[in-house]
């Protein structure tokens, strides 16, 4: 009986030994500690690698301390994600890392390849997203409804900023001079022969003809349009002109386009700024209760630096 005691013992013994290995392990390398959740030195050199790529610190000291701080944000942001029941997944991860390439016109493996030869692991660029689309979640679920803006407030401002070639309704056409990709024809040429179809212009009906005798050109309906839709400066130049005539050709993404004006009626419409007043005004409440939501987990987490 005792030698079987004793072997029990010497069993637990040992377990217990094995599992304050393991917790030793797992906490070694730890810088700090949120919650309980450990933030280790080489997540930390990953963070401040992928940071010196953004140009972001002036110092390798500072993009540590930048690092520590938006990993101890990340690890609360998930936190309280987990605690709503949101969580993200795997594919959301991908599609954020696979638009960050298509806007840098790169592919995802091409982007792999420019973070690993830069020294920056792209797991760190992983975790930031996936921290960013659960906080995202969160405000959207906590802090949206909390948002109330005064139309009254926001129609008002919206009048304050119209101004005389803010007052037309317009039906227009596009005449583009497409610039095809690769084609090595500069945005000078083109809008070389953008002007000489100008100065044949004779009106909307005859546009699609004309068109025609040009190479790459084409003519789209736009339909109507209210001045507050369009760019200051293409508003105040359609301000000054008459149906009938036509715009000076202004380079664009994908060729060199003008704006034919087929009717024009003086109309006053504040729904497009109000719009534009109620999307900023929100975006910076929205932006404003996060700050204050993130403080306020930040003051009650337990954050242990080593």
């Amino acid at each position: 009986m005792r030698q079987w005691l004793a072997f029990r013992t010497a069993g637990i013994c040992l377990a217990l030994g094995l599992a304050l290995m393991a917790v030793a392990a797992q906490a070694q390398g730890a810088r700090v500690t949120v919650n309980g959740q450990p933030i280790t030195d080489q997540q930390i050199n990953d963070r401040a690698n992928l940071l010196r790529l953004e140009g972001q610190g002036s110092s390798n000291s500072a993009r540590i301390q930048l690092a520590t701080d938006s990993l101890i944000d990340d690890a609360i942001k998930l936190a309280e994600a987990s605690r709503l029941g949101i969580s993200v997944s795997d594919g959301q991860v991908d599609s954020a890392f696979s638009d960050i390439a298509t806007n840098m016109r790169s592919s995802v493996s091409n982007l792999n390849g420019i973070l690993t030869q830069n020294g920056v692991n792209p797991d760190s660029l992983r975790d930031r997203l996936e921290a960013a689309i659960a906080w995202q979640q969160v405000v959207s679920q906590v802090l949206r409804q909390r948002i109330q803006l005064s139309e009254l407030d926001l129609e008002m401002q919206a009048a304050e900023q119209v101004t005389p070639a803010l007052g037309f309704d317009y039906i227009l056409k596009e005449v583009l001079f497409v610039i095809p990709q690769g084609s090595g024809i500069s945005a000078s040429r083109r809008t070389a022969e953008a002007n000489q179809y100008r100065g044949r212009y004779t009106g909307c009906d005859a546009a699609v003809d004309l068109a025609i005798q040009f190479t790459d050109a084409a003519v789209r309906d736009l339909g109507r349009r209210h001045a507050t839709q369009l760019p200051d400066a293409i508003a105040n130049e359609l301000a000054g002109l008459t149906v009938g005539q036509i715009s000076s050709p202004r380079v664009v993404e994908n060729g060199v386009s003008m704006l034919a004006i087929c009717e024009k009626a003086e109309a006053q419409d504040l729904t497009f700024l109000t719009e534009e007043l109620r999307q900023e005004a929100g975006t910076d409440a929205l932006q404003a209760e996060a700050e204050a939501y993130l403080e306020r987990l930040r003051a009650n987490a337990a954050i242990i630096r080593r």
